[in-house]
């Protein structure tokens, strides 16, 4: 299972390493017990769908002609030859249907890093070399 240092989920979620401490300290993200602090990916997934939902100040997003979308896995579903994968990137959801071959090589689960590519209805995933 992939885990993150807090610097690195405090940028997938875009709030501050401060933000992420204080939340392990309330007890709302988990660690994986190492040290340095490790955030288990299935928990960070989770928090980010449940930031995504909740209402936010409009003015507090950003906003890019990019095509390119940094997140974490947070759903995926084989059935037979065909998977879907939902990756969540920021306030974004984004939505790829790929060979369940291709998810099982990329190694996706909830918590995964991954970047959705966007062109026109095509959704490609990539993920970091290991």
């Amino acid at each position: 299972m992939a885990s993150y240092k807090i610097s690195e989920a405090a940028r997938l979620l875009a709030v501050s390493d401060d933000t992420v401490r204080r939340w392990i300290e309330a007890g709302t993200l988990p660690t994986t017990g190492a040290s340095p602090v490790e955030i288990p990916g299935d928990a960070l997934a989770a928090r980010a769908v449940e930031l995504a939902a909740a209402p936010g100040d409009s003015a507090d997003r950003l906003s890019s002609a990019r095509n390119r979308f940094v997140g974490l896995v947070t759903r995926v579903q084989l059935d037979g030859v065909m998977a879907q994968v939902d990756i969540q990137s920021g306030p974004h959801r984004v939505v790829s249907l790929m060979s369940s071959e291709a998810v099982r090589e990329l190694g996706l689960e909830p918590g995964s890093l991954a970047v959705a590519v966007v062109k026109a209805t095509t959704v490609i995933v990539e993920t970091p070399k290991a």
